[in-house]
């Protein structure tokens, strides 16, 4: 007989700060500088099936319900969750054990500490999120999940369920399998840090990263402490078990002060593998997957990101005149940037292929992530760096980054292609 499993995914640590202080009320984009694609309404339906009916009734439905699942063999997961980090990272961790099995299960999370509004809120942005086919083109073992509120809402509980794979998918899933066994971790990190050592810090990317083992230094009188940079490592293919991958370490920055961990550099070897066109676009769709709902909480108020990847390309990422989180500034804006950096000279000179090489300094010998705190973020950037950008066709576009961006794409060009490539195929090497 099947036992109901009742299995407690403690939070990371007790009591921990959440995001804001709304930290559980789905993200607004009204009057906030967006710095990411905005989410689709999240809202499908103004009913509530629940109106009108007491918490006495809600909660002996809530009951019936778990006991109903329990009959069925569903296992029930009970979670102390109670902030968006634990939250997400209970969600994207079940995820991940359940995409492991090719056959169509059921799991049901109940979280008595996260309110339903936040758990409705995640249930109707995933069924939109599997609507949006540009996306999900490049997420394929999404399709077959569903994540749906127990009972429309009656109880604090997620129900999770996957469909069992068809003979295609799992013709697809075999092999990804077997390369993330090739990885070696030792290698991959020592090549994502001689990159580090080579862009960020030698030619200053980031002015405030000195070493590839401490960041934010120089920011003290700002109020920031410099810290390690803590490395992590995963060598899957799957984009659930990278998504808990990325929320245990927002876990686990939240639980560390900025001394013992001042920023997390995440290898996803596995993640967009090569130089294709279509291992980029696995890159860009899998970290806007994890902006999105990092953003979906206001995750994006405490924490920063920034992406890389081998043949990391501004030009083709959505959007592509739009600001997106963790990217470069659209490559159509590096002109305006530059001429309001003072290069007007610099700005009518450099050709469009000379601008393309401000993409090497997020070309990475493997896709990764840089976790980074937001109160390093605008310490760095300072008081006054949010401007107004003239883009030269009528339009007007908040911006930031000016001075850094304007450095960088000097750099990038001074030194050219080959030099660039030259040494990144050195990083790659390093992992063979």
């Amino acid at each position: 007989d099947k036992l109901t499993m009742i299995v407690s995914i403690f939070a990371a640590v007790a009591g921990l700060v959440s995001f804001t202080a709304s930290a559980f009320a789905p993200s607004s984009i009204s009057g906030r500088l967006i710095h990411h694609a905005p989410i689709t309404s999240l809202r499908m339906s103004d009913e509530n099936p629940l109106e009108g009916m007491s918490d006495e009734r809600k909660s002996n439905l809530f009951q019936s319900l778990l006991r109903d699942l329990q009959i069925e063999g569903v296992p029930l997961l009970g979670c102390d969750a109670n902030q968006v980090s634990t939250l997400n990272a209970a969600i994207w961790t079940t995820m991940a054990e359940l995409g492991d099995n090719h056959d169509a299960q059921r799991a049901c999370l109940v979280l008595e500490e996260i309110p339903t509004s936040a758990l409705l809120a995640m249930a109707e942005d995933f069924t939109v999120l599997k609507t949006q086919e540009r996306l999900m083109s490049y997420l394929p073992e999404l399709r077959r999940f569903s994540i749906s509120v127990l009972g429309k809402g009656v109880g604090p509980a997620l129900l999770i369920e996957t469909d069992e794979r068809t003979d295609e998918e799992k013709t697809a899933t075999t092999p990804l399998k077997a390369v993330e066994s090739t990885f070696d971790e030792g290698k991959t990190v020592a090549a994502l840090k001689s990159f580090i050592g080579r862009v960020v810090v030698g030619l200053e990317a980031c002015p405030y990263t000195k070493s590839v083992d401490i960041s934010a230094v120089g920011l003290e009188q700002r109020g920031v402490t410099p810290g390690p940079v803590g490395y992590r490592y995963s060598p899957t293919t799957d984009a659930c078990m990278a998504m808990s991958m990325f929320w245990n370490c927002i876990c686990e920055m939240m639980s560390e002060p900025d001394a013992n961990l001042s920023s997390i550099m995440l290898s996803l070897p596995g993640i967009g593998m090569g130089d294709s066109p279509e291992a980029h676009n696995r890159f860009a769709a899998v970290v806007e997957l994890v902006g999105r709902y990092l953003c979906l909480f206001r995750g994006d108020g405490s924490f920063g990101l920034v992406h890389f990847h081998p043949s990391y390309d501004r030009s083709i990422i959505h959007p592509l005149q739009k600001p997106s989180y963790g990217h470069l500034p659209p490559v159509s804006w590096l002109r305006p940037i530059l001429k309001l950096g003072g290069q007007d000279e610099k700005s009518e000179q450099l050709s469009e292929e000379d601008l393309l090489l401000s993409n090497y300094q997020r070309r990475s010998p493997h896709t990764a992530i840089n976790i980074l705190r937001m109160t390093q973020v605008n310490a760095a950037a300072g008081s006054k760096s949010i401007v107004d950008l003239d883009l030269g066709d009528g339009r007007t576009e908040k911006a930031s980054g000016v001075t850094l961006y304007t450095r960088n794409t000097l750099r990038m060009a001074a030194m050219g292609k080959d030099a660039l490539q030259s040494a990144l195929d050195a990083d790659i090497a390093m992992q063979s």
